[in-house]
């Protein structure tokens, strides 16, 4: 039996992952897919409803059939060879997503998580809806390209995020986008707003914030207490100024997770709340493939050890 690590080269976290499961004695194979196709061959036949076959890379051979979880770490994209034109590098990219990637996504294992569960997570208004639906609360929000309701939205105070990632590679150079409080400078200068759809969301009182790292049915919870103005807006923006402390969510909330994580067929997720200075836990978001290893450095939370025993035992 095979625990199989989709991570990129340079992940800390897989590699504390795999030194955990070996010290277990638990076979475990490490595969990016970025080595694909010059460090990685696949061979899959279709056998009584599954595919058995073998992944190939230069230092093992992992038999499909071997495999009974597999954690989606993050890999890379498929690298095609450089001598390939743009037309044919499309075409082998997609070719290798809809093969490769249609083997592995058929697996039949436990997966932390699968791909397509994934997928469905990361729309932030998917996230709100069913998060409210479960029973958690969320802030008031609009999602808008619109200027008007902006500015009708924005009468009290109000932040802006990106809905999906907030980093931007331009010219070599890599630029990260933090959530901000809008100010009248820019709601006086509107322009170009109606480019694309922005979020924006109601400023909610702030006590501190909580970091929920949920593992099968095991919540582990951390406060997060920002150390400046900046990381109160927001707490990503300069870690060396929080501190940490292990909370216990209220059982409402729990529940709420629990019923989120369900509903999205997720095993692992990072979500965030905002506590306020009433103790009302308010939900931001959910990362199905969110880190978790320095809040375990820094809390002394079980976190690799737990979810190695659902990685080893195959069951959630």
């Amino acid at each position: 039996m095979t625990v199989l690590i989709l991570a990129r080269d340079l992940d800390p976290t897989a590699d504390a992952m795999v030194a955990t499961l070996t010290e277990r004695g638990t076979a475990v194979a490490r595969v990016n897919t970025g080595w694909f196709p010059t460090q990685l061959s696949v061979s899959a036949g279709l056998r009584g409803g599954r595919w058995s076959g073998h992944l190939h890379t230069p230092g093992q051979l992992v038999f499909l059939d071997d495999v009974h979880a597999v954690w989606y770490r993050g890999p890379e994209a498929y690298r095609m060879p450089a001598e390939l034109s743009d037309a044919e590098r499309h075409h082998a990219f997609l070719e290798a997503k809809y093969g490769l990637g249609g083997v592995l996504s058929s697996l039949d294992a436990v997966w932390v998580n699968h791909p397509s569960r994934m997928a469905d997570a990361a729309y932030k208004p998917v996230q709100l809806v069913r998060a409210q639906q479960c029973g958690l609360t969320v802030p008031d929000t609009l999602i808008t390209n619109e200027a008007d309701p902006v500015r009708e939205f924005a009468t009290e105070p109000t932040i802006t995020k990106l809905l999906g990632s907030n980093t931007l590679s331009e010219d070599g150079t890599r630029k990260v986008s933090w959530s901000r409080l809008l100010d009248q400078a820019e709601l006086a200068d509107l322009r170009g707003i109606e480019t694309t759809t922005h979020l924006l969301q109601r400023w909610v009182p702030k006590d501190f914030e909580v970091r929920v790292v949920a593992i099968g049915e095991q919540l582990f919870a951390v406060a997060i207490h920002a150390g400046s103005t900046s990381t109160r807006v927001d707490w990503r923006c300069d870690y060396d100024a929080l501190s940490y402390a292990p909370i216990e969510p209220p059982e409402g909330v729990a529940a709420g997770i629990r019923a989120l994580l369900d509903r999205f067929g997720l095993v692992y997720g990072a979500l965030d709340f905002v506590v306020t200075p009433n103790g009302d836990w308010v939900f931001l978001e959910i990362n199905p493939g969110g880190q978790y290893g320095w809040l375990e450095a820094a809390t002394d939370h079980p976190l690799t050890s737990t979810l190695a025993d659902l990685l080893s035992k195959g069951t959630a």
